[in-house]
C-alpha cells in the first residue's frame, strides 16, 4: 500500500459492502470524531489559557479558527499525499501529529506557540487522517455506502458530546497542560483507526496479486471540467457561510434573553443529541433504491431546511422558541453532515473522489474563516442577534438554490454518458471471467452437417470444381 501511486483500488475489485468494511466504518467514525469535535471540545481550556497568558478571548478563539483552517485547507496537500503514498502510511503519520501537538502544546510558554502546536499541528495530524479514512469508506461501500456515510458522521456529535465534558474534567484535576497532553495521548487512537484501513487487492485467477492501475496525477484538476463538480464546490462553499454561525451565537442568544448559563449551555446539548440520530437517518433514507437517484435533491431540501430554520429561529422571544429551532437545527444539520460528501461521490465518483475533496475542503476553508467573523462584526455593529440569524439563513438558502438550479440544468448527464457509478459497474462487468454456457449437442451436430468444411471436408462448390 505504501507503494501505491493512485487513490483508488486495483482494478476490478468490488466493494465489499460489509466484512472487513464494519472495521472501516468504525475508524472512519472515530476519525471523524476527532476532527470535528476537537476544535470545539478545546475550547474548554480557554479560560485558563486567557489568565495563563494574559490574553482575551479573541487570542484564544484563534486555536479553534487554525484547526477548523488547516482540517480544510489542507486538502490538496492531503489529497496528493493519498495519491503518492496510499491511504494507511498518509493516516499512521497523520495520527502521530496529531498527538505530538497536543503534548508539545502542554510545555508552550506562549500563546504563540500554542497556536503552532495545537493549531498548526494538531490540526495537520487530524486532516491527514480525515480525508484518506472517507477515501476508504468509499472504496469499502457502494451499495451502503450512504448509510455508512450517515454512521461516519454520526462520529461528530458523539465525540462533541462526550470530549467536551471529558476536557472540563480534565482541567479541573489536572489543569491545562495535564489536560492538554492526556488528549495528546487520546489521540494516539488515530493510529489505531490508521491500522484498520486495509488496502482491497485483487487476485488474478492464479493466485497472484493482480495488475495495479497505471499512474496517474497526483492533483487531478480535471474535476473542473465536471459542471456538476463544479456547482457542488461553489453551493457547499456557500452554504459554509452560514451553516455554523448558528452554534456559535445560540448559546449567547439565550444569555441576552437573561436565561442562565447552565441552561443556555443545555441548547448545545439538545442539538447534539438530535444531530447524533439525525445522521444515520438520513444515511438511511438516502439508501433506499427509490431515494438515491435524487440524493443531490435530498441534498439541496436539507439545506434549504437549514437556511428556514435559521430564519424562523431568528423570531425567537423565549427559551423554549430556542429550544424548538434547535431541534429542528439538529435535523437538517445532521442531514447536510451525513449528504455532504455523498453527494459528492455520487458526482465524480472513486476514481476522482480523493482530489476532488481536497479541493472542495480548500474552498471551504474560506468560507470557515469569513462565517462566523461576519456574523460577530454584524453583532458588534447592530447587537441585535436577530440579524445574525437571517444573514446565516440567507446565506444557506442561497447555497440549496445554487445546487438545485445548477442541477437541474447542469449536472444532469447527456442520455449517452453514463453516470460514475454505471462505468465502475460496467468496468467491474469487464474483468469478471465468462460464465460457461451449455451447448446442445444437436445444434453441434447440425452445426457440422452444415457447414462440413469446417470438420475437415472438402466442400464441392463451382469454385472448387474449376
Amino acid at each position: 500500500m505504501g507503494g501505491a501511486v493512485v487513490d483508488e483500488g486495483p482494478t476490478g475489485v468490488k466493494a465489499p459492502d460489509g466484512g472487513w468494511g464494519w472495521a472501516v466504518l468504525f475508524g472512519c467514525f472515530v476519525i471523524t470524531g476527532f476532527s470535528y469535535a476537537f476544535p470545539k471540545a478545546v475550547s474548554v481550556f480557554f479560560k485558563e489559557l486567557m489568565h495563563e497568558f494574559g490574553i482575551g478571548y479573541s487570542d484564544t478563539a484563534w486555536i479553534s479558527s487554525i484547526l477548523l483552517a488547516m482540517l480544510y485547507g489542507t486538502g490538496p496537500l492531503c489529497s496528493v499525499c493519498v495519491n503518492r503514498f496510499g491511504c494507511r502510511p498518509v493516516m499512521l503519520v497523520g495520527g502521530l501529529f496529531a498527538s505530538l501537538g497536543m503534548v508539545a502544546a502542554s510545555f508552550c510558554t506562549s500563546i504563540i506557540q500554542v497556536y503552532l502546536t495545537t493549531g498548526v499541528i494538531t490540526g495537520l495530524g487530524l486532516a491527514l487522517n480525515f480525508q484518506p479514512s472517507l477515501i476508504m469508506l468509499n472504496r469499502y461501500f457502494n451499495k451502503r455506502r450512504p448509510i455508512a456515510n450517515g454512521l461516519a458522521a454520526a462520529g461528530s456529535p458523539v465525540f462533541l458530546c462526550a470530549l467536551s465534558p471529558l476536557g472540563q474534567l480534565l482541567q479541573d484535576h489536572y489543569g491545562w497542560r495535564g489536560g492538554f497532553l492526556i488528549l495528546g495521548g487520546l489521540l494516539l487512537n488515530c493510529c489505531v483507526c490508521a491500522a484498520l484501513m486495509r488496502p482491497l487487492v485483487a487476485s488474478q485467477p492464479g493466485g497472484g496479486p493482480g495488475p495495479q492501475r497505471p499512474s496517474r496525477r497526483l492533483l487531478d484538476l480535471s474535476v473542473f471540467r465536471d459542471r456538476g463538480f463544479v456547482i457542488y464546490a461553489a453551493a457547499t462553499s456557500i452554504m459554509v457561510l452560514g451553516l455554523f454561525v448558528p452554534p456559535v451565537f445560540v448559546v449567547s442568544y439565550a444569555k441576552d434573553m437573561k436565561v442562565p448559563d447552565t441552561q443556555a449551555a443545555f441548547l448545545l446539548t439538545i442539538l447534539g443529541f438530535i444531530d447524533i440520530f439525525a445522521r444515520p437517518a438520513a444515511g438511511f433514507l438516502t439508501g433506499l433504491k427509490k431515494v438515491r437517484p435524487y440524493s443531490v435533491y435530498l441534498f439541496s431540501f436539507a439545506m434549504f431546511f437549514n437556511g428556514f430554520t435559521d430564519l424562523t429561529g431568528s423570531t425567537a422571544s423565549d427559551y423554549g422558541g430556542l429550544v424548538v429551532f434547535c431541534i429542528f437545527f439538529g435535523i437538517s444539520y445532521g442531514m447536510v453532515g451525513a449528504l455532504q460528501f455523498e453527494v459528492l461521490m455520487a458526482i465524480v465518483g472513486t476514481s476522482k473522489f480523493s482530489s476532488a475533496i481536497g479541493l472542495v475542503l480548500l474552498l471551504e476553508a474560506v468560507a470557515v474563516l469569513i462565517g462566523p467573523p461576519s456574523g460577530g462584526k454584524l453583532l458588534d455593529a447592530t447587537h441585535v442577534y436577530k440579524y445574525v440569524f437571517i444573514l446565516a439563513g440567507a446565506e444557506v438558502l442561497t447555497s440549496s438554490l445554487v445546487l438545485l438550479l445548477g442541477n437541474c440544468f447542469c449536472i444532469r448527464k447527456r442520455p449517452g454518458e453514463p453516470r460514475p457509478e454505471a462505468a465502475t459497474a460496467e468496468e467491474e462487468k469487464l474483468h469478471r471471467p465468462p460464465a460457461d454456457t451449455g451447448v446442445d449437442s444437436r445444434e453441434v451436430e447440425h452445426f457440422l452437417k452444415a457447414e462440413p468444411e469446417r470438420n475437415g471436408e472438402v466442400v464441392h462448390t463451382p469454385e472448387t470444381s474449376v
